[in-house]
């Protein structure tokens, strides 16, 4: 059974304001929600329409109607399953290493994947601006597959952040050097920019290194990549050459 007051508490953290007061974040689905179960993750409750074995004790678990779901789910057509669990407290950034950094990025799906990108290439801490779309966000929370739970994520000034960092900052741009011919190393910091702008100016003025993947079509017509695209590929030629 859920309570009305639940149903309005849990349907709040759909809003990032709430998330922030309350301290918590929702997740859906069976595979998503073991995986943040298994992990270091305090879970405060799931609420499932079947019964589904999680590994957790009775008191962690309700049975809900699919009417009673809908109510507190943030997807469309919801799963079977919704879990609520408490938001860690953030530790600061390793200073070595090779780290990812998104300046501005907004788009859920966008952020989710390149979580999934920096887990699996072993990027272990998560750069992101004040102003990229918060990570638990539902959206990007779906969008992880369980991969938040092994991907530290700060938000930071990433002005201030870069400006204090010892590492070489790298920044994707067209008119870059051809990253396939570039001496690249295994520690610094990757700076991917907005989905629609790039990375923005005070940010471009710290960059040390300025690189680009190649277009090889004839017609040279695309504009530019999919930021989660252009991570993947940036991500996977930085490894390729450790």
């Amino acid at each position: 059974m859920i309570s009305k007051n639940q149903i309005k508490n849990i349907s709040q953290l759909k809003q990032k304001k709430f998330r922030e007061i309350e301290q918590k974040f929702i997740a859906e689905g069976v595979k998503v929600i073991q995986e943040l179960v298994d992990s270091d993750l305090k879970l405060i409750h799931i609420y499932s329409t079947e019964e589904i074995n999680f590994g957790v004790s009775s008191d962690k678990f309700s049975l809900i109607s699919e009417q009673d779901l809908k109510k507190i789910s943030a997807l469309t057509n919801p799963n079977t399953c919704l879990a609520v669990f408490e938001i860690p407290k953030s530790s600061g950034p390793n200073k070595n290493g090779l780290q990812v950094a998104l300046d501005d990025v907004r788009d859920p799906g966008n952020l989710g994947t390149i979580i999934r990108l920096c887990d699996w290439f072993g990027i272990t801490d998560l750069i992101c601006s004040e102003s990229s779309v918060d990570v638990y966000n539902p959206k990007v929370v779906q969008a992880t597959m369980g991969s938040i739970t092994r991907v530290n994520i700060h938000y930071v000034n990433l002005k201030n952040y870069l400006q204090q960092t010892q590492l070489p900052i790298y920044g994707t741009f067209m008119d870059g050097k051809n990253i396939y011919k570039e001496e690249l190393f295994n520690e610094g910091v990757i700076v991917m920019g907005n989905e629609a702008n790039g990375i923005s100016e005070e940010i471009e003025a710290l960059i040390t290194q300025r690189i680009s993947i190649p277009r090889f079509g004839d017609l040279q017509a695309t504009e530019s990549l999919n930021v989660a695209t252009a991570t993947a590929i940036t991500l996977s030629e930085f490894k390729r050459k450790l």
